[in-house]
């Protein structure tokens, strides 16, 4: 069991990952980074620019929360991908 999973219950009784939430939100993240860059390498075009240009906090902000989200998803690779999971518990390295 990962020490970092935290599972709460809300008042109308349904359970919440946060980890499977904070995995999706940090997935999100890392995609529109990624696309983010491949259209400032293709085109020249900073789509976040355009977007939050006029509020430079903000944009700074979603480029610092890209990054801790790509930080997120290195460290936690091994214990939220299936593939790899499966390779571990087979015993098998490629």
């Amino acid at each position: 069991m990962c020490f970092l999973k935290i599972v709460f219950t809300l008042k109308i009784g349904k359970e919440v990952n946060v980890m499977k939430t904070l995995h999706v939100i940090a997935f999100i993240l890392v995609i529109v980074g990624g696309l983010n860059w491949g259209l400032v390498g293709l085109f020249n075009f900073n789509l976040v620019t355009a977007l939050l240009g006029s509020i430079p906090m903000l944009e700074s902000l979603v480029y610092i929360l890209v990054g801790l989200s790509a930080v997120y998803l290195v460290v936690m690779h091994k214990t939220d991908c299936k593939t790899c999971m499966a390779m571990m518990k087979s015993g098998k390295k490629k």
